[in-house]
Protein backbone atom coordinates (compact mmCIF):
# COMPACT_ATOMS: atom_id res chain seq x y z
CA UNK A 1 0.00 0.00 0.00
CA UNK A 2 2.57 2.13 1.24
CA UNK A 3 4.63 1.42 -1.82
CA UNK A 4 2.20 2.33 -4.66
CA UNK A 5 1.27 5.41 -2.95
CA UNK A 6 4.83 6.95 -3.75
CA UNK A 7 4.73 5.29 -6.84
CA UNK A 8 1.67 7.05 -7.85
CA UNK A 9 3.32 10.31 -5.93
CA UNK A 10 6.19 9.98 -8.72
CA UNK A 11 4.63 9.90 -11.67
CA UNK A 12 2.38 13.08 -10.12
CA UNK A 13 5.60 14.91 -9.12
CA UNK A 14 7.14 14.11 -12.61
CA UNK A 15 3.91 15.27 -14.27
CA UNK A 16 4.17 18.42 -12.15
CA UNK A 17 7.10 19.48 -10.87
CA UNK A 18 10.26 20.72 -13.00
CA UNK A 19 12.98 18.33 -13.79
CA UNK A 20 16.34 20.39 -12.86
CA UNK A 21 18.23 17.97 -14.49
CA UNK A 22 17.19 18.49 -17.68
CA UNK A 23 17.76 22.60 -17.17
CA UNK A 24 21.56 21.57 -16.35
CA UNK A 25 21.12 23.37 -13.02
CA UNK A 26 23.83 23.79 -11.28
CA UNK A 27 23.28 22.80 -7.44
CA UNK A 28 25.65 25.09 -6.12
CA UNK A 29 23.74 28.42 -7.59
CA UNK A 30 20.00 26.43 -6.96
CA UNK A 31 17.87 28.83 -4.40
CA UNK A 32 16.30 27.02 -1.41
CA UNK A 33 13.13 26.71 -2.88
CA UNK A 34 14.80 24.39 -6.22
CA UNK A 35 16.70 22.58 -3.38
CA UNK A 36 13.38 21.62 -1.30
CA UNK A 37 12.11 20.47 -4.78
CA UNK A 38 14.93 18.24 -5.44
CA UNK A 39 14.90 17.11 -2.04
CA UNK A 40 11.43 16.54 -2.06
CA UNK A 41 11.97 14.17 -5.35
CA UNK A 42 14.49 12.51 -4.42
CA UNK A 43 12.63 11.28 -1.26
CA UNK A 44 9.53 9.99 -3.10
CA UNK A 45 12.03 8.45 -5.50
CA UNK A 46 13.95 6.51 -3.18
CA UNK A 47 10.45 5.00 -1.04
CA UNK A 48 8.96 4.45 -4.61
CA UNK A 49 12.00 2.64 -5.47
CA UNK A 50 12.15 0.66 -2.14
Amino acid sequence: MKKKFFKLLAKINKAILPSYSKKDLDLAKASKFQMAIIGWRTYVTKRALD
